[in-house]
């Protein structure tokens, strides 16, 4: 941790991925690195969108391997902790010495918020070769505070340095937020971490309900740049926990000129996230928002409304891990529908 109040973590070029389908090459990681390093930015986080050994078929292959990024990424770090994440079942041990030989200082490592008991022997690994290590509970809006207390004291029982609670699906309100951070901060021995999506427009009313609640480190992203309709937009971030009274480090105009300057003209039109109809339906639904660019795709195969089938994946509860489920969900939905009109045709004959 640094003497600051708050540890900020920049996931531009992690969460920022899944925006850009997983296609910043090495040297455009490199650019943004370096700025965000020049900005005195205290962690930055580099892996596919679904963590290291996340680039596959199932959830997009990457423009390199994380070999590469982070090669291309730690020649630009001074003072700018590393770190990589990494979610059981999808990375591997290998990947974790990968990164430690090249100089990563933290692993996190993410399950879905019920099921922390999946994480022991990667903590125990992490641990044993030196690095922080940080458990995520992803899509936290999906069980009750006191569950995820539990599932909080398993990842500390681990050993665990910090627990976030990770609002994956944009779906808390700050009274969650509140109640589930506030919870683990005053039962943890630990510090407390929360993470943002924006698919209701609260990543950074949310951000700042979990620092009032006892969190002390938090993400963010230079212009929001994230799944869904993104995360809590880093630059904004630091302008407003400054004027509120908060201790950061990273420089207020160092952080919005590495936006402004570097990376957004990086970005096309459409890889921007924003919130619209779409995103909306993910936070309102509680669906993880890296389904969003998955199910626009699926939509326009199938000829629906991506609305409808967030609505249906959202009442079957789905997980990270189930975008296979986007293509039988549309499928079912048109089976539907032409099944609908064969009928009304019938009748009006």
């Amino acid at each position: 941790m640094t003497d600051a109040d708050v540890r900020l973590v920049d996931m531009t070029l992690r969460d920022g991925m899944h925006a850009v389908d997983h296609q910043f090459t090495p040297e455009e990681m490199g650019e943004v690195a370096a700025a965000l390093d020049a900005a005195e930015m205290d962690v930055l986080e580099v892996s596919h969108g679904d963590g290291m050994g996340g680039s596959s078929i199932n959830y997009g292959f990457a423009a390199a391997d994380t070999e590469e990024y982070l090669d291309a990424v730690v020649p630009e770090l001074n003072d700018t902790e590393l770190s990589v994440l990494l979610l059981p079942g999808i990375g591997t041990v290998e990947e974790i010495d990968m990164a430690i030989d090249r100089g990563a200082d933290i692993c996190r490592v993410a399950t879905h918020v019920t099921e922390a008991d999946i994480s022991e022997d990667h903590f125990t690994y992490v641990k044993d070769r030196g690095l922080e290590a940080n458990g995520l509970l992803m899509l936290s809006h999906m069980a009750e505070p006191e569950r995820i207390l539990h599932e909080a004291e398993l990842m500390q029982e681990y050993g665990a340095d910090a627990v976030y609670v990770m609002d994956s699906a944009g779906a808390l309100l700050p009274s969650d937020v509140r109640d589930r951070v506030g919870l683990l901060a005053d039962e943890l021995d630990i510090e407390v971490g929360y993470h943002a999506h924006n698919n209701l427009g609260l990543g950074i009313g949310n951000t700042l309900a979990a620092l009032d609640a006892g969190a002390t480190t938090v993400d963010g992203c230079l212009r929001g740049l994230g799944a869904g309709s993104g995360n809590a937009q880093i630059e904004v971030l630091v302008g407003v926990l400054d004027k509120a009274g908060y201790d950061v480090n990273p420089d207020f105009f160092g952080v919005m000129d590495a936006a402004e300057d570097v990376l957004v003209p990086m970005i096309s039109d459409d890889e921007m996230p924003e919130l619209d109809n779409d995103s909306l339906m993910l936070g309102y639904a509680g669906v993880y928002s890296s389904f969003l660019r998955h199910t626009r795709r699926v939509s326009e195969k199938y000829d629906l409304d991506p609305r409808e089938i967030l609505v249906a994946l959202g009442e079957m509860e789905v997980v990270g891990g189930q975008e296979d489920l986007i293509t039988d969900v549309a499928a079912r939905l048109a089976e539907e529908r032409d099944a609908e009109t064969t009928t009304e045709a019938a009748s009006d004959d």
